[in-house]
């Protein structure tokens, strides 16, 4: 099996930009694995609207993966410390009590998939670590999984934003 996981957060992004990043990377299937689906922040980002605008705008199918989110209290203790060693440390073993990755099935995977979760840059994300962890149990088995992470490119926004100001 060959695919790529692409990962993407919605914070700090329009829904133009959102819905475009998925689309040019060639997304089929996003995979939302935020612990809260409906209380996010960004409008177009809130389940169900989210499944709507994927399937309408874009025609990718969205699934719902609640275990691989952390649980609140691993987020509320990296609210409260800053300290993403000990975050990322808590975020591993909880996947493992859990059976992650060997009671997923990597077929959801197959082709071109998105993890979903809101935090703009993957870098201290947990949907970075779950790709990873995804990655490395498909090449176990012989899978190629490439893992991309999908983000606005700065410069272009700003140059844009040049171009609608008036002159």
């Amino acid at each position: 099996m060959d695919s790529t996981i692409c990962t993407i957060g919605f914070a700090g992004k329009t829904a133009e930009a959102f819905f475009s990043l998925l689309t040019e990377a060639g997304v089929t299937r996003l995979i939302d694995i935020r612990e809260n689906r409906a209380g996010q922040l960004s409008g177009f980002a809130k389940y169900p609207d989210l499944e709507f605008f994927l399937r309408r705008a874009a025609g990718i199918a969205y699934f719902y993966e609640p275990r691989l989110a952390p649980s609140p209290e691993i987020r509320k203790a990296y609210r409260k410390t800053k300290d993403w060693s000990a975050y990322e440390a808590a975020f591993l073993q909880l996947m493992t009590e859990r059976g992650i990755p060997q009671s997923l099935d990597l077929e959801m995977f197959e082709g071109t998939v998105a993890l979903l979760c809101s935090e703009p840059q993957p870098e201290q994300c947990h949907r970075r670590l779950v790709a990873e962890i995804i990655r490395q149990y498909g090449s176990l088995k012989e899978y190629n999984i490439q893992v991309r992470h999908l983000s606005i490119n700065r410069k272009k926004r700003s140059v844009r934003k040049k171009e609608r100001s008036p002159a």
